[in-house]
């Protein structure tokens, strides 16, 4: 027996997966779960780009068809970037020799011009959005298309002082031209040509997109070839913005739904299902069971009943039983009525719907409270499905930043010192103090609080503390910048003195005894709500 017992562990270590250590369990060629389950997996451009096409049109088709897709791409635009992302100039002033109210004053100059550039159309090649509307754009066809590309070409506008322009190509227009252009030592792929190490040299970018049906301009479908950066500069003239990157040499994002696709095709197509039996069975109420040769009695023909007058009884069918509020109908000897229970709407409907929606957000990094905007638990359960949530939402929020806004802000910040409307001494000169001056932050809507006194307090802390800035603090509570308010403040402080009546500063108390207040707020107990 131990002979046999040997040769068999023999026989099975012939079989892949079947060694020692995960050969024993996931990797096992001969356990019944995984006995035939071999899946075949490649580099990232044949296991991404060439399904790229499928993945993105699926994903576009689910956004536009599918309630949850749809709440998925919408839920993480509104949260990514809300109103948008605001720019906070802060540059490093200690590199520049500079001292920090002379730093202030070129930030406050900066973001004024800044502000004169991008809150108007004038920053669209289209001149359709301002900058924070693009942000929106931009964020909504990377997550959904899996990237997005930004040319930054220079055009005249009058009125502007400004000639940088955003000009938004959607992923479909950069592909492999199909008129044999390529060289034939050009490695490219899903239109986008790499070097040896992969680093990206050009894109192809088509005059229109390719397979559409409407061609308004009449123009043959050309490509032309697009240098991922200057030869002089280095700077770059067209930015490639990922949605989702897993694997390395990746030439072509993901969309954000890819995992989840069949998952949320099928929910769709059984929500739809249960719509619909629904529908029918609120319109489907009784049916009338005959007996005998009753059951054989048809409708008379056409112009049975022409001698009675229109609107009669005779005018209509034998089989034309109408029920309405406490009516009586009256049926023949043969006939039975009965009631029709199709048992719609489901019951466990919900309860799967919820299930299902569970599982895709744990792949999408979205709690299910947050996907669904239900919170019926309890306080700590919301708020932690909202930091949970915000953890994502922050990483996707700096990918936004050092992808497209900081990029932008850059280039236009260079145009800027070109024409002098901005003085950035040794700009040109030296990269460390470029960098230096480039330095910015950016801030976008809060995340809103469950219990605000609870968030302010925990601001405060974290600023007496020396944990955070004020200004930070004022950004993400309000989206206002701490010098706006303390401006604004100041005004309010001065009116509010100008107005009170002699002896009162406009502040009052419930109680004259100052320290009665306070014993009342110690007594206070903290209750979650």
């Amino acid at each position: 027996m131990g002979m046999k017992r040997k040769d068999k562990r023999r026989a099975q270590a012939a079989f892949p997966g079947s060694g020692s250590g995960y050969g024993h369990h996931g990797a096992s060629g001969i356990k019944s779960g995984v006995r035939h389950w071999y899946p075949h997996s490649s580099n990232a451009d044949d296991d991404i780009v060439r399904n790229i096409t499928e993945l993105r049109e699926r994903s576009r088709d689910l956004y536009m068809g599918s309630s949850i897709a749809s709440g998925v791409i919408k839920t993480l635009r509104t949260n990514i970037v809300g109103s948008g992302l605001m720019l906070s100039a802060q540059i490093d002033f200690e590199t520049l020799g500079m001292t920090a109210e002379q730093a202030r004053e070129w930030e406050k100059k900066t973001e004024r011009e800044w502000l004169l550039w991008s809150s108007g159309n004038w920053c669209d090649a289209e001149r359709r959005q301002n900058f924070y509307q693009l942000q929106s754009l931009v964020t909504i066809s990377a997550l959904l298309s899996g990237d997005v590309f930004v040319a930054l070409p220079l055009a005249k506008t009058k009125g502007c002082p400004y000639d940088l322009r955003v000009s938004l190509i959607e992923a479909d227009r950069v592909c492999n031209p199909i008129d044999k252009s390529l060289s034939l030592e050009a490695d490219v792929l899903g239109g986008v040509e790499v070097d040896r190490r992969g680093q990206p040299i050009a894109y192809y970018v088509a005059n229109r997109t390719p397979g559409s049906i409407i061609n308004s301009t009449g123009q043959t479908l050309s490509w032309q070839r697009v240098r991922a950066f200057g030869e002089k500069t280095g700077r770059p003239n067209i930015l490639q913005i990922f949605g989702d990157i897993e694997r390395p040499s990746q030439r072509r994002g993901l969309p954000i739904l890819s995992p989840v696709i069949k998952e949320m095709k099928l929910l769709a197509e059984y929500a739809q299902s249960e719509v619909n039996a629904a529908a029918v069975s609120s319109k489907f109420t009784v049916y009338v069971k005959t007996k005998g040769e009753k059951s054989l009695n048809l409708p008379p023909p056409m112009g049975a009943y022409e001698q009675f007058p229109a609107g009669s009884y005779a005018d209509r069918s034998p089989r034309d039983y109408q029920i309405g509020e406490g009516a009586v109908v009256f049926l023949d000897p043969e006939e039975e009525l009965q009631f029709a229970d199709p048992k719609r709407p489901n019951t466990a409907f919900g309860e799967f719907v919820k299930s299902v929606c569970r599982q895709i957000g744990a792949a999408l990094e979205i709690p299910y409270e947050v996907l669904i905007k239900e919170f019926t638990s309890s306080y700590s359960a919301s708020r932690g499905a909202l930091l949970e949530a915000w953890k994502m939402f922050r990483m996707r929020r700096e990918w936004l930043v050092s992808s497209f806004c900081q990029p932008v802000y850059e280039e236009w910040l260079t145009e800027a010192i070109l024409k002098g409307r901005i003085e950035a001494p040794g700009f040109f000169e030296d990269p460390v103090v470029r960098k230096a001056w480039c330095g910015a932050e950016w801030f976008g809507d809060n995340q809103g609080q469950l219990d605000p006194v609870k968030e302010v307090s925990a601001a405060a802390m974290r600023v007496e503390n020396g944990f955070s800035t004020r200004e930070r603090e004022a950004a993400e509570l309000t989206g206002l910048k701490f010098d706006s308010i303390l401006a604004v403040r100041a005004v309010e402080e001065a009116a509010m003195k100008e107005t009170a009546p002699s002896g009162q500063t406009g502040k009052e108390t419930s109680s004259d005894d100052p320290d009665e207040e306070d014993k009342s707020l110690d007594n206070s107990e903290d209750n979650d709500g």
